[in-house]
């Protein structure tokens, strides 16, 4: 089956990890023996090879990078000009990519059926495609700066990603968009561009939803009523996306899968924490919407996290058509299947992305 993934941070892993995603999943696993610079070294579950065998032709794929205020202690960027230029060179690496033959970024309408085309007729020989996203909006030095970008295929913005933003108030933070956030917004609406509303706190996701009237979606969130942290989407959220039309990815990362899992300590095995627990959040979705039309894969897989982190049955992610069988064997039907493998995804896409 073909499969549509919402959310990869396909140029972070290049760029960050420094990870040749051209190689095998084992050559990059074993590059990586005796790393301790990141909790998920050697246990990588994304190359380029690893989504063609598992068909994930079409991923919606990042750049990101954040600014850090002066006592900020997160990780990031001390300038937004640093954090600009980290952008453009993981943007300079997604072209390397399309040099190479790996990859096909999809601008518009036209580019993504053409794409969907030469998948169909041989995938063997096609290019992955990507449409271009922003995870955080923070390296937008200036509005200027989104219509450059746009120019460069971007297509998404998610405007926070964790803490204090720019623009809006991610993860862990509280606060609504303020005035800068709000021109972001309506040059996004001027271009035409997707709403990202992924890592939204709730009063920033409330003043977004009251100032954006394009399309909306979260390419890679959970459900709160299952796993209660801020960080997911509570009932009423998803209630309203889907009355705006909205598609939502379901990520792969544990601690938001199941309950009580403690960063750092837990492992899936200790949480029983299968494809199944995707299919739980899957299909609180799916009831809360009446229907399947507004689900979808966003699995972040190597988004700062590996098989240290995600459900037992996925090795890589050419395990995604394993969730197929999951969902089936819940009751799903072959059709309502195929839309949230990846229907839905390029439904959703063909509306959104220009003529």
């Amino acid at each position: 089956m073909f499969i549509a993934d919402a959310h990869l941070d396909l140029a972070m892993n290049a760029m960050e990890w420094n990870r040749d995603l051209s190689q095998s999943i084992d050559n990059i696993r074993a590059r990586e023996l005796g790393q301790t610079d990141k909790p998920d070294r050697g246990l990588g579950t994304l190359s380029f090879g690893e989504m063609r065998r598992g068909g994930v032709g079409l991923c919606v794929a990042t750049q990101i990078a954040r600014y850090v205020a002066p006592g900020n202690p997160m990780s990031g960027w001390h300038s937004q000009e640093q954090a600009w230029a980290m952008t453009q060179a993981q943007l300079a690496w997604y072209r390397a990519m399309e040099e190479r033959g790996h990859l096909r970024q999809i601008r518009d309408r036209d580019g993504l059926q053409q794409h969907l085309s030469d998948w169909q007729t041989g995938h063997s020989d096609a290019p992955l495609g990507y449409v271009l996203s922003l995870e955080g909006a923070d390296s937008l030095v200036t509005l200027s700066h989104l219509e450059r970008a746009y120019g460069e295929g971007l297509r998404a913005v998610g405007p926070a990603h964790y803490g204090s933003g720019v623009y809006a108030q991610g993860t862990d933070a509280t606060g609504d968009l303020g005035p800068r956030g709000r021109e972001l917004l309506k040059e996004m609406e001027r271009l035409g561009m997707i709403l990202d509303v992924t890592h939204l706190c709730d009063d920033s996701l409330r003043d977004a939803l009251d100032h954006f009237g394009g399309r909306v979606w979260a390419s890679h969130s959970n459900c709160r009523a299952l796993v209660p942290h801020n960080r997911q989407l509570a009932d009423d959220h998803i209630r309203e996306l889907v009355s705006r039309g909205a598609v939502i990815g379901v990520a792969f990362s544990g601690w938001m899968l199941v309950r009580g899992w403690v960063y750092g300590e837990s492992t899936p095995a200790q949480h029983n924490l299968t494809l199944s627990s995707v299919v739980d959040h899957i299909d609180h979705i799916c009831q809360l919407a009446g229907s399947v039309r507004h689900c979808a894969i966003g699995s972040d897989l190597d988004g700062g996290f590996g098989r240290d982190q995600c459900p037992v049955d996925v090795s890589t992610i050419a395990d995604l058509p394993l969730l197929a069988v999951k969902l089936a064997e819940r009751g799903y039907s072959a059709d309502d299947v195929a839309l949230i493998m990846h229907g839905n995804v390029v439904r959703f896409l063909g509306e959104a992305l220009p003529g």
